[in-house]
């Protein structure tokens, strides 16, 4: 596989420094850089890991270099205002967090087996005066103040600290070290890091008088400009904690078709053969949502698991599928109070439950229908199902329905007005 070749047809190339298809016409050392800003990443760093992933495919050696020092700092790069600074014990926790998530994308065992390095290990013992003896003085204040991320806050007039100014140096020390000491000649990432990888490539020409070189993809947006990678609750974290599989694979099914192209080029391994033919049956059938299903069940297995994909999936048919009885039993808890997030949740006791005659009292109990005669005339129009099971008769018993859960009873009216009960 052609490493530069790949990235073209997926567009996911942006820039790169001449003849860095030549350097990678042999097994290259290459990394990209990741911020233990959270305990996770999330989508917004998937198309940076998909490099590293179709990079260690092409037969090169990855790395992934998590700051546990730069991350004290924060990047400049894309920010209005500075970083809050995180603790080290913060940092930590999101270190190990972040090494478990790249784990799933990478393989580690092998002759290009990929890396993982905390740029801790070499500042940790590195005092302020070293640091401007041995990096300080080769780069220039003036080519410093040249780069995108300084200039952009220098323009909007308030400022920048010391500190982040300082980030380019860091993380050009960063190329420097493992120039030296792994071999990497390569440094990858967003399109918005150019400037702090080319600071590294001139620390590298300066002090070792080597060639080292810089490739970046572009930033993910979406067809009408805005930036990709957000719900509307926040970011969508890889971690399970933070955003659920169920809700991770509810948003690649959301996505909109002018953006699936696109997309399922950047996070898929779905050759550019097997992309072409699922666009095709898109095309003819764009309800289906044949590319976002594709891409939603290959990430969801990917990042979670078969089980979760499968539990995402099966709650995904009790709101669309016309079958989801068994689908609605087989729901943990949690996935449950998830799908029916937002709709109306009622309580009801296990004396008032168990006082009903038939469903009619009941359904009117819990509140579901304003009086007894809406609710049989609604059983009448065949509109009425309790966990998914259409309600034919006035006088069916309210103790009959099975709890979900042991505890929750699913009633819905029409095609798509749920209520949750809870019966307590």
């Amino acid at each position: 596989m052609n490493f530069i070749e790949e990235l073209r047809w997926r567009g996911m190339l942006h820039d790169y420094m001449p003849d860095t298809e030549k350097l990678l016409e042999n097994p290259t050392a290459g990394y990209i850089g990741f911020d233990p800003t959270a305990s996770s990443l999330h989508i917004g760093n998937l198309a940076t890991i998909m490099l590293l992933v179709h990079f260690q495919r092409a037969g090169h050696k990855p790395f992934a270099l998590v700051g546990g020092a730069t991350g004290m700092i924060g990047d400049p790069s894309g920010k209005s205002e500075e970083r809050k600074f995180l603790d080290e014990e913060t940092l930590q926790k999101n270190q190990e967090g972040i090494r478990k998530q790249l784990q799933k994308f990478l393989d580690f065992q092998g002759s290009n087996a990929a890396e993982m390095v905390n740029n801790y290990d070499w500042f940790k013992e590195m005092g302020f005066l070293e640091f401007l003896r041995k990096v300080g003085k080769h780069i220039t204040v003036n080519y410093m103040m040249a780069k995108d991320s300084v200039k952009n806050r220098l323009g909007e007039g308030g400022g920048i600290s010391f500190t982040e100014f300082s980030y380019q140096l860091l993380q050009g020390f960063d190329f420097y070290w493992l120039y030296k000491h792994k071999n990497v000649k390569l440094q990858m990432g967003g399109s918005d890091q150019w400037g702090n990888i080319t600071t590294g490539t001139e620390l590298i020409r300066r002090i070792e008088g080597g060639e080292a070189y810089a490739l970046t993809t572009p930033l993910l947006t979406k067809a009408d400009g805005s930036k990709f990678g957000k719900s509307e609750s926040g970011n969508v974290w890889l971690d399970a904690s933070m955003t659920s599989p169920y809700k991770f694979y509810q948003f690649f099914i959301n996505q909109a078709d002018a953006d699936m192209p696109r997309l399922i080029r950047v996070f898929s391994l779905k050759t550019q053969n097997e992309i072409e033919i699922l666009e095709n049956e898109h095309s003819q059938s764009p309800e289906k949502r044949i590319l976002q299903k594709a891409l939603a069940q290959e990430l969801t297995e990917r990042i979670h698991s078969s089980h979760d994909l499968q539990n995402a999936i099966r709650a995904s048919n009790i709101l669309f599928g016309k079958d989801a009885v068994e689908d609605l039993k087989k729901l943990d808890e949690k996935t449950l109070l998830e799908v029916f997030e937002g709709v109306p949740q009622v309580k009801i006791s296990k004396d008032k439950r168990s006082e009903c005659k038939n469903v009619v009292d009941f359904l009117a109990e819990a509140g579901v229908f304003s009086s007894k005669g809406e609710t049989r005339k609604a059983i009448q129009n065949n509109a009425v199902s309790i966990n998914k099971i259409k309600i034919t008769s006035p006088e069916a018993t309210p103790t009959d329905f099975e709890l979900l859960q042991g505890k929750y009873i699913l009633a819905q009216k029409g095609k798509t007005n749920y209520v949750l009960i809870q019966v307590v």
